[in-house]
């Protein structure tokens, strides 16, 4: 089998200092629109989700979450994001790096821990982030031992499924072992699962869990307004798009004949193919096992996409399930190619 290709992921938080608040009106205004305009410019680079910590924490205004195929794109946004006006006035409070990859741990029971390759952002109001570092004498337990106190970790997640993980691998990459960013709808939530994780064994070979930041999910324009300052609700939340509505995502030469591409469209990682010289888009998740998609293989005759981990197959066109375990449909895209441009939407 192919080598599963993982992403990059960073979590990136800006501070922002007072003095910007003292500036003109018109000013804040024209600073907020093109620092916003700037993050948009690199729509299809990356998936990014925007986050305000205002209220929530003393040392940190806002969050980027972000996930790409490369370090250089995070590396090209930061730059890009500092050379705007308002991104003077940033400083970083908190940036945690991490990739995804597949857990040594097994859990075939639970759904809620397919492995995950891709980062697919949920619609809940809340993240909760922080980084985590086990002590060293968690490694000396044999891993039978540690699969058990994970699997009670895993029990006690079971009780509160209105909560979501991601965990972020950034041994080597970073100061620590994993990011964890659980999703949610109700804080109270939150609180309740983490205290009962507290009296679990694996929770007593923890070394560092801090800090923790709470994040509120908003769109970017919501976000920055929340800084203060003039607002800047009248612009547009879109990415820049076509006069037809779709949005250019990819060149045709970076998707030959059969191949594949993982794009991103706004925050949703989209799975584009080219099956015969026509181009096709669904989404990059496997609505049975939450595989990349990208990675999968079509069959250039039935235009039948065979995803790369359990064998779920799809119908291209109309993201249909056309065998195996999948029940539910992948959302497909309209796809349009204008000159060397491939857009979607």
């Amino acid at each position: 089998m192919a080598k599963e290709r993982r992403q990059v992921v960073r979590f990136l938080f800006l501070k922002l200092d007072p003095a910007w608040r003292r500036l003109p009106a018109a000013e804040q205004a024209e600073q907020k629109e093109e620092f916003g305009r700037t993050i948009k410019s690199f729509h299809a680079k990356l998936l990014l989700r925007t986050y305000s910590t205002v209220g929530t924490r003393g040392d940190s205004d806002l969050l980027l979450w972000q996930a790409a195929e490369n370090l250089e794109t995070l590396q090209r946004l930061e730059t890009a994001v500092f050379s705007t006006r308002l991104g003077s006035y940033f400083s970083v409070a908190y940036s945690y790096l991490g990739m995804t990859r597949k857990s040594i741990y097994q859990f075939p029971d639970d759904p809620k821990h397919e492995e995950q390759l891709v980062v697919q952002p949920a619609d809940n109001k809340y993240l909760f982030v922080y980084p985590f570092v086990k002590s060293r004498p968690w490694y000396a337990l044999p891993k039978e031992h540690r699969q058990t106190a994970m699997d009670e970790h895993v029990r006690i997640g079971r009780k509160y499924p209105s909560i979501r993980l991601n965990t972020i691998y950034s041994y080597g990459l970073d100061d620590q072992e994993h990011v964890v960013a659980f999703e949610g709808d109700d804080p109270g939530d939150f609180l309740d699962l983490v205290m009962e994780l507290r009296e679990s064994e694996a929770s007593s070979y923890t070394l560092r869990d801090t800090p923790t930041l709470v994040c509120i999910q908003m769109s970017l324009w919501e976000a920055l307004d929340t800084l203060g300052g003039a607002t800047v609700q009248q612009f547009l939340d879109l990415a820049p798009a076509a006069a037809n509505g779709l949005t250019p995502v990819a060149d045709v030469s970076e998707v030959p004949l059969g191949g594949s591409k993982r794009v991103y469209l706004g925050t949703d990682a989209i799975a584009l193919f080219n099956v015969g010289g026509k181009f096709y888009a669904c989404s990059d998740r496997c609505t049975h096992g939450r595989a990349s998609l990208s990675e999968g293989v079509v069959d250039p005759t039935t235009c039948i996409l065979t995803c790369p981990w359990h064998g779920g197959k799809f119908e291209l066109a109309t993201g249909r399930p056309a065998g195996g375990p999948p029940v539910a449909p992948v959302k497909t895209y309209n796809v349009k190619v204008e000159g060397e441009r491939i857009l979607v939407g």
